[in-house]
């Protein structure tokens, strides 16, 4: 169809979408598609690497609703890949979320966000993932994977996995009922120490745009209703020594007595796994977590702060450094603290280190 026609059309239809035009040119997207994208609703784990990608391509694709959901702050060594943010926002102190709602509103305001910063658990994931046609995978471990996999399969919603460590990546596309969940390939988590991460072992940003741009294309296909066009295959990639594999994985299901896809056993969505402290691995940080419901008086909390460090805040956090000791058992810690009393500690990878500091700066 010439592009005079699709203007045509859109004139005729619905103006709005004309700024789709040039995708819509290609046929199993069409008018039709668009409409769907436009009436689709998101919901996206993670705003990081993937998760940056993910969000600035969907928005611009014209996804009509899209949910944020991350737990983290903007660090000036996440520039080189994350690449919704800058260093204003680093400046500003915005969570991953909240900047990448501004920057999305300057793409594409028609698309709606809701930027939510929080950590995904089983005690919340189900009130974002109810009534979404898609989760999408923009996290950086196994056990929110697996979480996202129960409730995808709770739900029949399906969603596209992602992962990528240096110049490697892997992504799958997961239908409930219909191919492999991801616990049927992978079926534990990685013990500690045992999975590399990109902050002990290097990530290129070739690598995420690669991951994340398979994911969105998954993404577009499912949305729009191209379901034929959607892969069965476990993609892998090692972009610096040029291999591309498209791993056969449809055996896996008959194969694992997976609990989840299986047995409908959701050992993750039960919080059966969950704990209040994670230890954030490659970042000398742990993450200390509060019952739903828990708010902070950041006001209050910096006044006591100021004796032993200089804090700051904004409405969406507060950050001190912390010293502590003297001489040569001296040591700091940054402190990260959240509206809904989640806080990030950085300077430790001991969870009860971490929950002293909580404990004696900002409370039991």
């Amino acid at each position: 169809m010439a592009l005079s026609d699709i203007a045509e059309q859109l004139e005729k239809s619905d103006p709005s979408l004309a700024r789709y035009n040039r995708q819509m040119l290609w046929e199993p997207i069409g008018i039709a598609g668009q409409k769907k994208l436009k009436a689709s609703r998101v919901l996206m784990v993670g705003c990081g690497a993937l998760g940056t990608v993910l969000a600035n391509t969907l928005a611009r694709a014209g996804v009509g609703h899209l949910t944020i959901i991350d737990r983290d702050f903007i660090e000036i060594n996440n520039l080189q890949r994350q690449v919704l943010f800058d260093q204003q926002d680093i400046a500003d102190q915005l969570p991953k979320a909240v900047a990448a709602k501004k920057k999305i509103a300057q793409i594409n305001s028609d698309v709606q966000v809701e930027a939510v910063v929080a950590d995904v658990n089983h005690t919340n994931i189900l009130n974002y993932a109810g009534g979404c046609d898609l989760l999408l995978d923009g996290t950086d471990n196994f056990e929110t994977r697996f979480l996202i996999n129960d409730v995808s399969i709770k739900l029949n919603i399906p969603w596209v996995y992602g992962a990528c460590i240096s110049a490697m990546g892997l992504a799958m596309v997961i239908r409930p009922g219909i191919t492999p969940c991801l616990r049927c390939v992978f079926e534990t988590v990685p013990p500690p120490g045992m999975n590399p991460t990109c902050d002990t072992a290097g990530v290129l940003g070739p690598t995420v745009n690669i991951v994340a741009s398979w994911q969105a294309m998954e993404a577009l296909k499912l949305l729009t209703g191209n379901i034929n066009a959607v892969s069965r295959y476990l993609f892998s990639f090692d972009c610096w020594d040029n291999r591309y594999q498209q791993l056969n994985v449809a055996k896996a299901r008959d194969i694992a007595d997976c609990p989840a896809c299986k047995h409908h056993n959701y050992e993750y969505l039960s919080g059966k796994f969950a704990s209040s402290t994670t230890t954030l691995c490659g970042r000398n940080a742990v993450q200390i977590s509060q019952p739903a419901g828990s708010k902070i008086n950041f006001e209050q909390i910096a006044v006591g702060l100021k004796a032993v460090g200089s804090p700051s805040f904004n409405k969406f956090m507060l950050k001190c450094t912390i010293n502590e000791g003297q001489g040569e058992r001296q040591r700091q810690h940054e402190l990260t603290l959240f509206a809904d009393g989640r806080a990030i500690i950085k300077g430790t990878n001991d969870a009860s280190v971490a929950r002293a500091i909580y404990s004696k700066y900002v409370g039991a």
